[in-house]
């Protein structure tokens, strides 16, 4: 069935696993969580967990309970944190399945409690702390008002739930709002509120294992932010969480996802031809186009139309015309392309080819989502450990 493939997104696992470790570098000993949430940011949710534990990972991070369960479902055995979990949702399977259950809010804890009496085991939870982001987390913070902060409430209610052995804290963690931007206030900020959180929670008479703070960002460009472990996402994976100060090389990094597809169709029309919907481009002389069986319900962005890069035998040349649902068109100029010939759309960027970073800044938006974008109908090939 492979040749039946138009596209694909081959993954270098040796690169996850390689970044992994340079991660851990940099964090200066303390443990590594990574986070393989959205499929391992388009990446592949098994094996790139299973890449980035052989780099030293020795904890996953996922967003939703589907995710975690699918690793359980797989065989991975290592530490799993899920910090997104519907209200009124039945954790017994999480619980079940020694997935650790970040909590927010009280009525997590009670859930857990329900769950942990269901599966017959302790509910193992972390405690998420809200620093200054404004987003998921109890409240850190204190409100003009004064009182107690929903942190306080979080941290009290879960010392009086872990005292019936039911559940047990293991960690804390909050999510810095700013770390991309090195040296700005709220980041000094935001961890001044975290060490008030852990002082407070350890007051209550909870004795957590592990204490994180610092996301992709904050590892690589922020050493005081480290506390016990480190939580990258997007570094795993090889691309730069600060492209405006560093490149992925210039970090250390190798980019994990490469994306091509073979021509469909490789046709001269006249100058001024309008070429795809609109209109929006014709060339100034006669000219090759070529047909690319890739479009945005595969995941390139609309708005990637006139601007994003592509390679063909090693040449650049930009997207001509709006991308269509299943096509882009690319105008080549005078070279030699046939049906079945290779297009880069990006990849780590050697011998000039693009990388995901060069189409976020061509469309405006940031690596993450270029990546993360790519669907089921680009189908992933694997490289390296455990291909």
């Amino acid at each position: 069935m492979r040749d039946l493939w138009p596209a694909a997104a081959s993954i270098d696992l040796d690169a996850i696993a390689h970044n992994v470790r340079v991660l851990r570098e940099r964090a200066g000993g303390a443990a590594l969580m990574a986070v393989v949430k959205a499929d391992a940011y388009g990446h592949g949710l098994v094996p790139a967990a299973r890449a980035a534990l052989a780099g030293g990972a020795s904890v996953l991070g996922v967003a939703q309970p589907t995710e975690a369960l699918a690793l359980r479902e797989a065989g991975v055995e290592a530490p799993v944190l899920c910090w997104l979990v519907p209200h009124g949702a039945d954790l017994t399977p999480l619980v079940a399945a020694d997935v650790q259950v970040a909590a927010a809010a009280p009525w997590v804890l009670d859930a857990l409690v329900t769950a942990s009496r269901a599966a017959g085991r302790p509910a193992v939870t972390q405690l998420k702390a809200d620093t200054g982001l404004a987003r998921n987390g109890a409240y850190a913070l204190p409100l003009a008002a004064g009182g107690a902060t929903d942190w306080s409430d979080l941290v009290t209610h879960a010392a009086r739930l872990e005292s019936t052995g039911l559940l047990e804290v293991v960690g804390l963690f909050s999510h810095l709002a700013r770390a991309d931007e090195p040296g700005h206030p709220s980041v000094r900020a935001q961890q001044d509120a975290f060490a008030a959180a852990v002082d407070e929670a350890e007051r209550a008479g909870l004795r957590p294992a592990v204490r994180h703070l610092s996301n992709s960002a904050a590892t690589l460009t922020e050493p005081t932010a480290v506390w016990d472990m480190v939580r990258p996402g997007l570094a795993v994976y090889g691309l730069s969480p600060v492209p405006q100060l560093a490149s992925a090389a210039e970090l250390g990094l190798r980019p994990a996802m490469r994306v091509t597809a073979t021509v469909a169709l490789a046709k001269r029309i006249r100058a001024g031809q309008g070429v795809s919907y609109g209109h929006t481009y014709a060339p100034r002389q006669e000219s090759t186009v070529i047909d690319v069986p890739l479009g945005y319900a595969d995941g390139i962005p609309r708005h990637a139309s006139g601007v994003a890069p592509v390679q063909v035998h090693g040449r650049r040349f930009t997207l001509s015309g709006r991308v269509c649902m299943d096509q882009v068109v690319v105008d080549v100029g005078d070279l030699e392309v046939a049906a079945g010939d290779q297009v880069v759309l990006f990849g780590a960027g050697d011998d000039r080819e693009p990388t995901a970073q060069d189409w976020a800044e061509a469309v405006g938006t940031i690596s993450y989502e270029i990546v993360t974008r790519f669907g089921p109908r680009v189908p992933r090939v694997y490289q390296g450990v455990g291909a």
